[in-house]
């Protein structure tokens, strides 16, 4: 599903009229009319209990009037309350307002929060949120706040136009105040605020309206948004052929743990292989050699030498040259420690660029000493990057704060896109992942269930294999992703929301990919 930013839909409206012909009008008609059609259709007995629309002084709001014109066509009872003076409007939202008035609408100014609450003082069966629109990038305070908290109280189902007033429509941020809506009715394409927290949730449930967008104009626009879902999924999916052998898809080599935490090499490998590496190699500190290799028969292991239980970063860069050699891609960082060791191992990693045209991921402790390095640093890497930080990581490779990242979690994403030249999957709920094109992916996947240990390293050995098995580096972010998620929902659907394990997730992959395929 194409996602759009603010801007992209004020160009996409721009263009359409403009440059196409279409008028302005003409698409707030239908976009007013789509709103009382799935209004009539979600509460098709409430709305005789009467229909309150709450408008702003914007086009959002003559969407509203139009919609509350044509549930007057039905029948319906229908009552508006106008946050502002019918003197104040412009425009397509003046006119909305006109004809609504003409066709005998009747609509209470509310000027202050007096009338405001004298106005919804009423009985509704719905509420129209038609406040603001995807256009709001300020706090919301005021009167409109008010009517915000007003409608949230009112027990009555609120159905929101084009987004929940609010809610910031490239972010999903709540911008002081949010309608909580059942149903968003949106127009042409969703927006990036409608599937990611805390609007995906303020939102409700989400309908596209089709209202007639310039097919050209869509072109000219070339949305780069994704939501990630398992209609985005199944393309990726891949047959084998009857006569495959392990070397047909790619060698991982796992370069992870340390003295205490070599569970998330063992989980790494796991993931790796159950999503279908045809080998996969450990390379790990000599003194949890015989623990990974006793953690996963399947798995080939390298001890290398170590320094305190962590990687020896002068002698280990020597022997994982030979190692790599062969190796069709690379992830590192799962509990490797953040020693100077570590580092100089990272560094070297970067500097030798061991692997033209052989990919590395990089997480967990890997993404804390790129921190310590410079993320710049990537950029002179001879391979492709992708780094899958939390949000945690994504701060101090940003030199910022967690709350920062997760105010503008798309916007994080990119960032460390530009910065590193790697391709981005920042973790949480509706993970983002950001390509060096300007690709923008909002993974659809996954359950708070989720939140437990090394669910990151398993999803480090899924990527790995997807770029040993040659998937471009978005694609494996992406695709990874998604199969990650749905193997979680299956295991909360199966055995229960919380409980489950990385290690059953890794466990549930075969199943999960040939669901999807299914």
């Amino acid at each position: 599903m194409k996602l759009l930013s603010a801007a992209e839909s004020r160009e996409l409206d721009r263009l359409s009229q403009e440059k196409y012909g279409i008028a302005s009008y003409t698409l707030m008609t239908r976009a007013g009319e789509a709103v009382a059609a799935a209004l009539m259709h979600r509460w098709h007995h409430a709305v005789h209990h009467g229909v309150l629309v709450v408008a702003g002084k914007g086009n959002n709001g003559g969407d509203g009037m139009v919609a509350a014109r044509a549930l007057m066509g039905e029948q319906v009872p229908v009552r508006a309350i106008l946050l502002a003076s019918a003197s104040a409007l412009k425009g397509d939202a003046a006119r909305a307002h006109s004809e609504f008035v003409k066709a005998g609408g009747v609509v209470v100014e509310a000027a202050g929060e007096a009338e405001l609450d004298a106005a919804m003082g009423g009985r509704a069966g719905v509420i129209v949120d038609a406040i603001f629109g995807t256009g709001l990038n300020a706090e919301v305070k005021g009167l409109a706040r008010r009517a915000i908290e007003t409608i949230n109280h009112a027990g009555a189902p609120v159905l929101a136009v084009d987004i929940a007033s609010g809610i910031n429509s490239d972010t999903g941020a709540v911008m002081g105040a949010a309608v909580r809506a059942a149903l968003t009715v949106t127009f042409g394409f969703a927006k990036f605020g409608h599937v990611s927290y805390p609007g995906a949730e303020l939102c409700g449930e989400l309908e596209i309206a089709d209202i007639g967008f310039a097919p050209a104009a869509i072109a000219e626009v070339a949305p780069r948004g994704r939501f990630f879902d398992a209609a985005e999924a199944r393309p990726y999916l891949r047959s084998r052929p009857a006569n495959s052998h392990k070397g047909n898809y790619g060698h991982v080599m796992v370069i992870a743990g340390s003295r205490g935490k070599s569970g998330a090499a063992i989980l790494a490998s796991r993931g790796a292989l159950r999503m279908g590496a045809g080998l996969v190699t450990a390379a790990i500190p000599e003194a949890i050699g015989a623990i990974v290799a006793a953690g996963q028969a399947e798995l080939m292991t390298e001890p290398v030498a170590d320094r305190d239980g962590h990687f020896d970063g002068q002698d280990a860069p020597r022997v994982l040259a030979q190692l790599i050699d062969g190796k069709d891609a690379l992830a590192f960082g799962p509990g490797i420690g953040q020693s100077s060791d570590t580092r100089a191992l990272m560094e070297w990693l970067i500097a030798e660029g061991v692997a033209p045209r052989r990919p590395m991921l990089i997480d967990a402790d890997g993404l804390n000493v790129v921190a310590q390095v410079g993320v710049g640093a990537l950029k002179r890497a001879a391979g492709a990057v992708v780094l899958t930080p939390h949000p945690g990581e994504a701060a101090r490779l940003l030199g910022t704060s967690t709350v920062e990242i997760n105010a503008d979690r798309i916007g994080a994403a990119r960032r460390l896109c530009d910065l590193s030249g790697a391709a981005v999957l920042l973790k949480g709920a509706r993970t983002v992942i950001a390509g060096t094109g300007g690709e923008v992916y909002i993974n659809g996947s996954g359950n708070p269930g989720m939140a437990t240990p090394g669910m990151g390293d398993v999803l480090s050995g899924i990527v790995g294999a997807l770029l040993a098995q040659r998937f471009a580096p978005l694609d494996a972010l992406a695709f990874g992703a998604f199969v990650h998620g749905y193997s979680a929902d299956r295991l909360a659907a199966r055995i229960g929301p919380i409980g489950y394990l990385a290690g059953d997730l890794a466990a549930e992959l075969p199943s999960a990919l040939a669901a999807l395929g299914a």
